[in-house]
């Protein structure tokens, strides 16, 4: 996957201590609880469950950047080296955060890889939060290790998880429902950064090949392009699903060919869009993909 980071500067920014605030729900010694996620929809599950009185920062929150072409500063280090949970999502997507925390001193601190908790691997399909499964896993494991390092509280954060369960439900009822209506509908993507949505649904997805040589920034096979092609002009698929935050020239060049043999096309992001919850998010990505496969109106 692509992914550059520059780690020199992070050990020179990691030299000074720095010093730990008390809260009331941190016995004393400990540092306050504090959380940093890797990617800000796993920070935005956190925020729901942990709620206002604990810190949560997302290192990648912008949506108009890359995620695959992140390079951490100083600064960055300095907040995962104080954190006391640092969440990551693993199997390759943020390689980057494991030489973070190598970098950053903390003792205390508790580690969260999603990927293990859905029981993912590397070679895995790494855009794991489009699996309904991923979030509650993440809000429970989270919950759990909340009520431990904050037992004061421990019931306020199982009663947030029972919250948060509740308002994933219209998720599960809209997959259900397109699953119902649309299971078996041949689609593509350029990458496959909805992959694991469109295996909820039921979808059948093609040229796999050439969105995994996307996704790890290597050249397509002209095979793999051709049948890429002539799925979209022969309309053996009913949707092109693209990457809207990266942009490559391969990719741009199927966006074209879809448009132009009036494709349904639909762009998905790898970050959560400002001012919007997971929730709605993924909400507003099902809706897309429902008009686009909607039939025309006569």
């Amino acid at each position: 996957m692509r992914s550059f980071i520059r780690i020199a500067a992070l050990l020179a920014g990691l030299a000074a201590p720095v010093a730990h605030a008390q809260t009331a729900a941190s016995p004393p010694g400990q540092a306050k609880l504090s959380i940093v996620a890797a990617e800000n929809f796993y920070a935005d599950v956190a925020r729901q469950i942990a709620g206002p009185d604990i810190a949560v920062t997302a290192i990648l929150s912008n949506p108009d950047q890359d995620p695959h072409l992140f390079e951490a500063s100083p600064s960055v280090a300095r907040e995962v080296s104080t954190a006391r949970i640092v969440i990551q999502s693993g199997i390759g997507y943020d390689p980057w955060m494991a030489s973070l925390l190598r970098a950053a001193r903390g003792t205390n601190r508790q580690v969260i890889t999603v990927a293990d908790l859905v029981g993912r691997k590397d070679g895995d399909n790494p855009h794991i939060w489009y699996d309904p499964a991923t979030m509650p896993a993440l809000a429970q494991a989270l919950a759990d290790l909340l009520a431990k390092q904050d037992p004061v509280h421990a019931q306020t954060y199982q009663a947030r998880l029972a919250r948060f369960r509740q308002t994933m439900a219209p998720i599960t009822s809209s997959i259900a429902d397109r699953r119902a209506r649309l299971a078996g509908t041949k689609v593509t993507a350029t990458e496959p950064v909805f992959g694991e949505m469109f295996k909820a649904l039921g979808f059948e997805v093609r040229n796999t090949r050439f969105q995994l040589a996307v996704m790890n920034d290597t050249e397509p096979s002209a095979s793999d392009v051709a049948a890429f092609e002539q799925d979209l002009k022969s309309h053996t698929v009913a949707l092109l699903l693209y990457n809207s935050q990266a942009t490559d020239p391969i990719a741009l060049r199927m966006l074209s060919i879809a448009r132009q043999a009036h494709v349904p096309v639909v762009g998905a992001t790898e970050t959560q869009p400002p001012g919007r919850t997971y929730q709605g998010w993924v909400l507003g990505e099902l809706d897309a993909v429902d008009r686009a496969l909607a039939p025309p109106r006569k």
